[in-house]
């Protein structure tokens, strides 16, 4: 299995226009992140986990010529956003899309691109077939993807155990029941957001703490604020197992 993170950056607390503190200046290509988004790959299938505002570049960047699915997180648009680009793999692959999601996300995603679900379509539009998951593990081609429901405040997200290797995003809370999902896993991969306290994500103290309790090998921090700061200063303050990810990470599992 081929894990690329696409992005590892975030919308929450950064400057949309002419931003000038130290990260958003920085020339280290770590520090240049796009919002939060996870290729998988196995066995000739390719997946990605979440399709925000990015996923058009993201896709052109990595050099993603096929796609087989989309799973989704929860309905944020910083993770939903770009979904209208599948467009471009329905035409190249004359297939519509495979898309996984909780039935509440489902309904964000209806609302939001009402044009794909409505009755008279025009040519051209993205087509999906949607997949409803819940709780329960749920099979993409060879993978077998173990929800792992987190809380983002007052909002539940799903993270995903594939193997050995675990991926959360948007996570405050999380319960000891789908914890216990988790235990075991070699790679984890978890949101670190800023160093001061947040009312829904993790804080860079936060995830230390949940990466050391889980005990995995290896552990990359993901949705990551500006405001975290320097790739490189942030790098040296952390424990020996515990790195920070950025995008065009690429890692053989």
């Amino acid at each position: 299995m081929i894990i690329t993170f696409l992005g590892t950056g975030t919308s929450q607390g950064v400057p949309v226009i002419a931003c000038e503190c130290e990260v958003c200046t920085s020339a280290d290509k770590h520090d240049k992140r796009l919002r939060t988004s996870l290729l998988v790959e196995a066995e000739g299938k390719v997946i990605v986990i979440d399709s925000g505002p990015d996923f058009r570049y993201q896709m052109l960047r990595a050099g993603v010529k096929h796609l087989d699915a989309v799973v989704f997180t929860h309905e944020h648009k910083d993770h939903t956003a770009g979904l209208d680009d599948i467009r471009a793999f329905n035409y190249i692959q004359q297939t519509p899309m495979d898309v996984y999601a909780v039935p509440r996300v489902q309904e964000a995603l209806k609302r939001e691109f009402s044009y794909i679900f409505a009755e008279y379509q025009y040519p051209g539009i993205p087509k999906l077939n949607l997949h409803t998951i819940g709780l329960d593990p749920f099979k993409v081609g060879p993978l077998k993807f173990t929800p792992i429901e987190v809380m983002h405040y007052r909002l539940p997200v799903l993270g995903f155990r594939i193997a050995d290797f675990t991926y959360i995003t948007d996570a405050k809370t999380i319960t000891e029941k789908e914890t216990e999902k988790i235990y075991g896993s070699k790679t984890l991969v978890v949101n670190a957001l800023q160093k001061e306290a947040h009312i829904s994500h993790f804080t860079l103290d936060e995830a230390i703490a949940f990466a050391q309790k889980i005990g995995a090998e290896t552990t990359y921090f993901t949705h990551i604020s500006h405001r975290l700061g320097k790739y490189a200063d942030v790098s040296r303050e952390l424990p020996e197992n515990i790195k920070l990810a950025y995008d065009g990470l690429k890692l053989e599992l």
